[in-house]
């Protein structure tokens, strides 16, 4: 039996992995469940999953929910010391790293240092400090399963195959609900909209980063360290449908494509029972009723953020970590009022453009540019209110 704790269980990723968990019946045992402030839900799944150990990060509604599971056995930790005990178990085999932000950077790398295997869907962690958690992978031998879609499906076209062999990697963007929209159109987007999804149930903020693109410049990020792959050699192709998830084009001309329906309950159950493939009860691809596969160019004028992250990409050092923590900031101050659509790219040009590079930077480094460029993003958003 595997045994996981997963970081982030009642985010979107998180509520999929615990279904999966289900379907796959006794195979896997959940040791730990964390959650920010959902303490509603996350109660309900420790009454429910019954792991020795559960995770507030929100240390000011501890007590509540403990009061809520006064008769649960599970211990109750609280804070970043909490994440990091229970990704750095010994009885965990495998950590699903569901977390959204930059606050999953530290305990990924302390439970790669324990020796655990990632199952990776937080995309900071790479993006931000993508060199020292590979590295730090390297050394302690441990696998990074990724769960995203897109880095899934190049990992299961890459297997058995040569990385020599490897010419480029592509990745499929839906193009989000504004794929067909014009400028002056975007300078209207609300929340609401933007929130529409055509094609995956995802949380807030990452749903915004579909419909600017910025999901998928921190994919390319990812894709460089997860594939050691350069940037050169990472292509982005805007498929509508969400049928392919991402392609993967070999020296000889071939390419191996990983299709299906648009479901991340499948690539969480391939990261969790890999090497193996485990019979389920999800929906089967019908290629007849999907009918048509289309793909374009995506829009790089109107969409920007795919550009800026290919920039701070190359660029390397402290800057994703900038990029990244300008997009936070900027999404936030979108979701919450305080700028417009338009404003999200502004912003992290902004940011990106007035830090000062650290090159080769340590993880207290990348933490301080990170703080820095979270500031200067609502500096830079207030002056757009």
């Amino acid at each position: 039996m595997k045994k996981i704790s997963i970081l982030g269980s009642t985010g979107s990723i998180g509520t999929q992995t615990l279904e999966v968990v289900e379907e796959l019946g006794g195979e896997i045992s959940v040791v730990a469940l964390t959650a920010n402030s959902s303490i509603d839900l996350l109660a309900d799944q420790i009454n429910k999953f019954k792991p020795k150990y559960g995770v507030l990060m929100n240390g000011e509604l501890i007590n509540e929910l403990k009061y809520k599971l006064k008769h649960s056995e599970t211990r109750i930790l609280s804070g970043l010391d909490g994440l990091i005990k229970v990704a750095t178990l010994e009885e965990v085999d495998m950590v699903i790293n569901s977390l959204v932000g930059s606050i999953g950077v530290r305990p990924t790398l302390e439970a790669i240092r324990a020796g655990n295997d990632i199952g990776l869907a937080n995309k900071e962690t790479l993006v931000t400090a993508g060199a020292i958690v590979t590295k730090e992978a390297k050394k302690k031998g441990v696998k990074i399963l990724p769960i995203d879609s897109e880095h899934n499906a190049i990992f299961q076209a890459l297997r058995g195959e040569r990385d020599r062999d490897v010419k480029r990697i592509i990745l499929t963007a839906s193009g989000g609900p504004f794929r067909e929209w014009s400028k002056d159109d975007l300078k209207k987007v609300t929340v609401k909209e933007a929130l529409n999804h055509p094609n995956w149930d995802m949380g807030g903020k990452i749903t915004i980063d579909s419909a600017t693109l910025m999901n998928k410049g921190l994919e390319v990020i990812e894709a460089r360290w997860l594939f050691d792959i350069d940037y050169d050699r990472i292509d982005v192709v805007v498929h509508p449908q969400s049928i392919v998830h991402s392609l993967v084009e070999f020296n000889d001309s071939s390419v191996l494509a990983e299709l299906g329906l648009p479901d991340m309950r499948v690539p969480i159950q391939y990261a969790l029972t890999y090497p193996d493939r485990v019979e389920n009860s999800l929906d089967s691809l019908d290629l007849a009723k999907v009918a048509r596969l289309t793909f374009e160019e995506p829009k790089r004028d109107l969409f920007p953020c795919l550009e800026y992250a290919y920039e701070a990409g190359r660029i390397g050092g402290t800057m994703p970590a900038v990029l990244n923590a300008g997009n936070e900031i900027a999404v936030d101050m979108f979701l919450n009022g305080g700028i417009k659509f338009l404003d999200i790219p502004r912003v992290i040009s902004k940011v990106m453009s007035v830090h000062h590079l650290v090159d080769s930077p340590s993880l207290d480094q990348i933490l301080e540019a990170d703080r820095w460029a979270r500031e200067q993003a609502k500096r830079e958003g207030e002056k757009l209110c």
